[in-house]
C-alpha cells in the first residue's frame, strides 16, 4: 500500500510517516516547508518529499490513501484534488488507530501541560524494563533520537493532543485512541483559536473517558478540580490518583530535594521505590507518577520502574541546555502556557538558588498571540530576575502591556538580533538565561550562545 502525507513535516504526521514505513508502506509526504530536522529524519528512512501541496505530484504518485494533517483545509490544491479524484483519505489520528493502535495496550497521554515530557518518559521506562514498546511523541526524546516507532511489544505509548483533528473532524485527536491506560495530566483552558471555554474542552475529555474499556485505567492528579468535574460526567473504568507530599492520593511522591531531582514513590501509602535524576521541577514529580501509575497497571516491578527513570534524558527543546559561556548557561525549553512558564522557572529557581535567572520569552501560540492569557503572564514569570520579552509579528497586542505590569525588570524588543545583543551586554558570569516558545525562536538560543563567545 502506498501512503501520502499532507503536512507531513509536523510532528505528529513525521511519526505517523515513520511509523507507516515501518509496517512496510511506501511512504511519500507532502509539506509547504520541508526542512530540517524532520526533513533529515524522513529522509533518512527513504521517505520521499515534495515541497508544496501540487495536485500534480498526487496525480503522479498515485496513492492508495491519503492521511491529511489538520494543519491543512479547503481550497489548498493538493486536498481540493483528493476530494475530486474520491481518493481514500484519512486525518493521522484515524489512521494510526486503524492501522497501528487496534490490537495494542494503548496508553494515552493527554494534558494542557506535560504530554510529550510524560509520553516520552513512559516509553523509556518501558524500554529499560524490557517491554520493547511503541510511541509516537509529539518531539524527540533524547533516549530514543527518534520521535515515533512501532515497537515489538504489546504497549503503545502516544502523545493524545486534545487539539482538533483534521479538517472534515472537529473532534479532539485523543477521541481516535481508544486508550487502555488514559493519563490526564492535567486540564485548563488553552487553544483559544477552537475552543471558546474550558466547559468545550472538557466535553473532548469526557468523550475520550467514554472509550476507556471497564478493566482500562485512567490516572490523573488527586487535586485537580477540573478534571473531577469532567470524570463526574460519566466514568466506567477505574480511576487512580497522584499526588506529591501530603495530598491524598494512590501514587506519592515525598521530595527529598525541594527541586524535585530526588524523591521517594509511595503506592497506597507503601514506599516502592526512589528516582534520582536531572530533571527539574514539581511537575516533573508528577509525570513521573504517571509513568509509575502505568508500570503498575502493566504488572511491571515499581522498583525497577523507578529505577529506569534515572536514566531519563527528557525531550529536545525541555530545559534543553544550549550551550555555556563563561559560566552563563542557555537553555531552550517549550513554555508558553502561563502554567507551564511558571512551574519551569520555581524549578530552576529552587536549584540556582539566589544566581540569576533571565526569562525570554516569544508568545507565540495561537492561544498567546489572542491575548487570552496576558494578563496571567506577569505573575507567571515571578522567579525571573530579568524578563526580555519578544514581540512577534501577527499579534493582537503589545508585549509592552505585560512589561508594564511586571515592572524596572522587564525589556520589550521587536527584532531577535537586538534582543541578543542587549542579552549579552546584561549577562554575568552565574546567570542562566531560559529561552521560551513553542516555535524556533528565530534560532535565539544558539545566536546568543555565540554573541556570548565573542563577548
Amino acid at each position: 500500500m502506498h501512503v501520502h502525507i499532507l503536512g507531513i513535516c509536523g510532528k505528529f504526521m513525521g511519526g505517523v510517516a515513520v511509523i507507516a514505513k515501518e509496517f512496510g508502506f511506501t511512504v511519500t509526504g507532502s509539506d509547504q516547508n520541508c526542512f530540517p530536522p524532520m526533513s533529515t529524519q524522513l529522509e533518512e528512512q527513504g521517505i520521499k518529499l515534495y515541497e508544496g501541496y501540487k495536485a500534480a505530484d498526487i496525480e503522479a504518485i498515485k496513492p492508495d490513501v491519503v492521511v491529511i494533517g489538520n494543519a491543512l483545509s479547503r481550497g489548498n490544491e493538493a486536498v481540493e484534488y483528493v476530494l475530486n479524484s474520491k481518493i481514500p483519505y484519512a486525518s493521522g489520528p484515524q489512521w494510526l488507530s486503524e492501522a497501528v493502535l487496534k490490537h495494542k495496550h494503548v496508553v494515552a497521554v493527554s494534558g494542557t501541560h506535560g504530554k510529550t515530557t510524560t509520553t516520552a518518559m513512559i516509553a523509556w521506562m518501558l524500554e529499560e524494563l524490557g517491554q520493547q514498546p511503541g510511541f509516537l511523541v509529539g518531539g524527540v526524546p533524547n533516549n530514543f533520537g527518534i520521535s515515533a516507532r512501532c515497537g515489538k511489544g504489546e504497549t503503545f505509548v502516544v502523545e493524545a493532543d486534545e487539539y482538533d483533528t483534521a479538517f472534515f473532524d472537529k473532534r479532539s485527536k485523543m477521541v481516535h485512541y481508544n486508550p487502555k491506560t488514559f493519563v490526564i495530566n492535567n486540564l485548563e483552558f488553552d487553544h483559544a483559536d477552537i475552543f471558546a471555554s474550558l466547559a468545550d474542552i472538557q466535553k473532548q475529555f469526557h468523550h475520550t473517558v467514554r472509550t476507556v474499556p471497564g478493566k482500562g485505567r485512567i490516572l490523573y492528579p488527586s487535586i485537580d478540580q477540573n478534571i473531577k468535574d469532567t470524570l463526574d460526567m460519566g466514568c466506567w473504568s477505574e480511576c487512580m490518583t497522584t499526588g506529591v507530599q501530603n495530598e491524598q492520593a494512590d501514587f506519592t511522591a515525598e521530595l527529598l530535594k525541594e527541586n524535585g531531582s530526588q524523591f521517594k514513590v509511595l503506592f497506597k501509602g507503601a514506599t516502592v521505590g526512589e528516582v534520582n535524576w536531572q530533571l527539574l521541577g514539581e511537575h516533573n514529580v508528577r509525570n513521573a507518577l504517571m509513568a509509575i501509575g502505568t508500570a503498575e497497571q502493566l504488572g511491571l516491578d515499581l522498583a525497577q520502574a523507578c529505577t529506569a527513570l534515572n536514566t531519563f534524558a527528557n525531550v529536545k527543546c525541555r530545559m534543553e541546555l544550549k550551550g555555556e559561556v563563561n559560566n552563563v548557561r542557555v537553555y531552550d525549553d517549550f513554555a508558553h502556557h502561563p502554567t507551564a512558564i511558571e512551574t519551569t522557572l520555581d524549578g530552576l529557581r529552587k536549584t540556582v538558588k539566589q544566581e540569576r535567572i533571565i526569562a525570554v520569552l516569544e508568545p507565540r501560540s495561537n492561544t498567546m498571540k489572542m491575548g487570552t492569557m496576558k494578563a496571567q503572564l506577569p505573575e507567571s514569570l515571578k522567579y525571573a530576575d530579568k524578563v526580555f520579552l519578544f514581540q512577534p509579528p501577527n499579534i493582537s497586542w503589545h508585549v509592552s502591556e505585560v512589561a508594564e505590569q511586571i515592572g524596572d525588570k522587564a525589556l520589550c524588543f521587536e527584532q531577535i538580533d537586538e534582543m541578543v545583543t542587549a542579552l549579552s551586554q546584561q549577562s554575568h558570569a552565574g546567570d542562566h538565561i531560559i529561552c521560551m516558545s513553542n516555535g524556533a525562536f528565530g534560532n535565539v538560543h544558539q545566536k546568543l550562545v555565540e554573541a556570548l563567545e565573542k563577548k
